[in-house]
């Protein structure tokens, strides 16, 4: 009994392929819609996909184009072509405004630009075109049932994009000890950190390395430029110090003024003797 069982779905696979092929190949234009749609229902978005390649130019400005547009979409998102199906989402929603699966497009289109964003450290444009659709979608569905999901995504996306600035000046800060020039670099990438993510989880540690280039800067530069550098040193300490008064850094942030104060007062005897 098993193996009539097993032979006869054999043979409907068969056939089914079959069909499929002849269809691929030789059918007409009706017929291959007809088998995209097929596919499509029955969840074979790859073999749906192939199908809808050949009959969309046959198609264009005409009725079912709506629903073909967003079937390729659709069967993208599910082989996991997320970059393709970001795309085709949201061409959908440009091609038809007017159409009631618009919101979900938009939701999805989204969606799929951020499951195609790769961890932190990669390139970050799927992470921004994720992080542009869900502020767009946000801003254009403030009653949607799916808004509590898009703020959830959005501020993940955010973080990445967070945590990418912050590994980025931290890094020119542990090269600076073979290359000076990362000091000044890890300086502004900090400011630039503080000031694009206002708020941001990393401010303390920000800071607190701020201050630590600014100071390692000044500490290491010839006698002629460390009046200066030392003052901005200064300065750094105590806009980490209003910030955080209580800071799980305060000893060390404590000592390196000290040894700022220090060298002040001997950039300040040394100026003193070159006027006498």
């Amino acid at each position: 009994m098993n193996r009539k069982i097993y032979f006869v779905l054999t043979l409907l696979v068969l056939v089914s392929c079959g069909e499929y092929q002849k269809v691929l190949n030789r059918g007409t234009i009706e017929e291959q819609y007809k088998m995209a749609v097929k596919m499509y229902e029955a969840k074979k978005y790859s073999k749906a996909l192939r199908l809808f390649e050949k009959v969309t130019p046959a198609y264009r400005n005409k009725p079912q184009m709506e629903r073909i547009q967003y079937m390729v979409a659709n069967s993208n998102f599910n082989e996991e072509n997320f970059s393709i199906a970001g795309y085709y989402f949201n061409r959908f929603s440009q091609n038809y405004p007017k159409s009631s699966k618009r919101e979900e497009a938009d939701f999805l289109s989204a969606l799929s630009y951020y499951n195609a964003a790769p961890v932190y450290s990669k390139d970050p444009t799927d992470t921004n075109k994720a992080l542009e659709s869900f502020q767009s979608f946000i801003d254009k569905y403030p009653n949607s049932l799916r808004l509590d999901e898009a703020n959830k995504y959005y501020n993940e996306l955010r973080f990445k994009l967070e945590t990418k600035a912050f590994e980025i000046a931290k890094g020119y800060y542990t090269t600076a000890a073979t290359d000076s020039r990362n000091y000044r670099a890890a300086i502004t990438a900090f400011d630039n950190l503080i000031s694009d993510y206002l708020g941001t989880r990393y401010k303390e540690e920000a800071l607190y390395l701020r201050f630590k280039s600014a100071h390692d800067f000044a500490m290491k530069s010839t006698d002629r430029r460390k009046d200066k550098r030392l003052k901005e040193a200064v300065k750094a300490y105590e806009k980490f110090e209003r910030n955080f008064p209580e800071s799980k850094f305060k000893a060390e942030i404590n000592e390196m003024l000290a040894s700022i104060k220090k060298e002040q007062q001997r950039i300040e005897q040394l100026i003193v003797n070159s006027k006498s």
